[in-house]
């Protein structure tokens, strides 16, 4: 039997329950954004900005609304999340919360920033090569050797709820959206914005946007069932999946008015208009969304949301970039 969707009233219930637990991440305009996106004026971009969530990301929103629905049995076992980076980040964080045993499956090519991340909130890190080990196979190993709770990184409703607070916040800040652009991973954090959203405004348009070479849920889409792509190497870790999970799947193909593609070299010139312009630090995932609005890559709307996932980003990465 599949697990039921998570509705509106699950996104507004877990805001509800990490209150006071999280950030309240601003929301940022800048000219500079608008004339890139639009040069003859008409538009206006506000961006949402994850990048300064607890954890450095908007992970950990969902990781701390699950995590607290653990019951006393669940929360003496410990918990188990696999991760490139930022779910491994906040599920650490979210568990040191709580005093909960952490243990964390991650790349042997995550980020560095992301791995000194984890090991500084506490969590016991599980390295795996991506290109030979299948990472959900090693973390059900581990869940059955260490009788560990497994929390999802993203097709999980507790997770889908808590990932939605942040479009939930931007739309309160910000209630005349006519679209919202969010980056694609796994879809946990679009199924729950979208959820947000046409909670507030069923006309909101909501467009996903994913790396060129990994574009699992725009061909998912496009075939209307999951389709698996091949592990294909991209600047933006955090959106390197090969396939949408079956709950994100399901509300993506209900809610999302389209998703776009965008360039590792334009998620690097996002990147560094953030940085240099609006004088934030956006990780190349974090950048998707920005990145498909300068590229020109949707129908031009007037007032458009940008969610900027997260900024954990390697020093020796952004010297590249910047270079």
């Amino acid at each position: 039997m599949a697990a039921p969707l998570p509705r509106f009233e699950d996104v507004g219930a877990a805001r509800t329950r990490i209150a006071g637990r999280i950030a309240s991440t601003p929301v940022l305009c800048s000219r500079s954004l608008n004339e890139g996106v639009a040069p003859g004026g008409g538009v206006e971009v506000f961006v949402k900005c994850e990048n300064l969530q607890r954890g450095g990301a908007f992970k950990f929103r969902g990781a701390t609304n699950c995590l607290l629905q653990l019951n006393d049995e669940e929360r003496r076992r410990g918990v188990l999340a696999f991760s490139s980076g930022n779910h491994a980040q906040a599920v650490a964080l979210a568990a040191r919360d709580l005093g909960i045993s952490a243990a964390l499956v991650m790349p042997t090519d995550a980020p560095k920033a992301k791995l000194q991340g984890v090991r500084a909130f506490g969590g016991e890190v599980h390295l795996y090569d991506r290109a030979t080990v299948n990472r959900e196979a090693f973390a059900a190993e581990l869940v059955k050797k260490e009788n560990r709770v497994l929390v999802p990184p993203f097709d999980d409703a507790r997770i889908i709820a808590g990932a939605g607070t942040a479009a939930l916040e931007l739309l309160e800040a910000v209630p005349d959206l006519e679209a919202l652009v969010v980056p694609v991973g796994g879809g946990g954090l679009i199924s729950g914005s979208a959820l947000a959203a046409h909670g507030v405004n069923p006309k909101i348009a909501v467009y996903g946007v994913e790396p060129a070479t990994a574009a699992d849920v725009k061909l998912s889409l496009e075939r209307g069932v999951i389709t698996p792509i091949a592990d294909n190497p991209t600047i933006a870790d955090g959106l390197r999946t090969v396939q949408p999970g079956e709950l994100t799947f399901a509300i993506m193909r209900e809610h999302l008015a389209g998703v776009v593609t965008v360039t590792d070299a334009q998620l690097v010139a996002a990147l560094k208009l953030m940085l240099l312009r609006m004088k934030i630090l956006v990780e190349p995932s974090g950048a998707a969304g920005v990145a498909a609005l300068l590229a020109g890559a949707l129908p031009r709307c007037r007032r458009v949301g940008v969610i900027v996932s997260g900024g954990n980003l390697d020093a020796e990465a952004l010297a590249g970039y910047l270079a």
